[in-house]
């Protein structure tokens, strides 16, 4: 009875991410960004967050801005 308080135990790191196809994003990858007119980004990791970084502009962009509602995934399809 008094394990039904527990608090959860959270995962440590950060989320995984995935582009509009469902395919796994990591950090390095380079994407084409579908919002803000960033064109190809490349996905990095500041203060334990991810950020896609416009390759022509320098613009940056945070990971939750760029989430599909419909999905959860990434706004973005990732450039192989």
């Amino acid at each position: 009875m008094f394990g039904l308080f527990k608090k959860k135990k959270r995962k440590s790191g950060l989320p995984e991410l995935k582009d509009l196809d469902s395919v796994p994003l990591a950090e390095g990858d380079l994407v084409e960004a579908l919002r803000y007119d960033l064109g190809k980004c490349k996905l990095l990791v500041i203060d334990s967050s991810y950020v896609y970084e416009s390759v022509a502009t320098g613009e940056k962009v945070s990971w939750l801005k760029m989430i599909d509602a419909s999905t959860e995934n990434q706004k973005v399809k990732k450039i192989i």
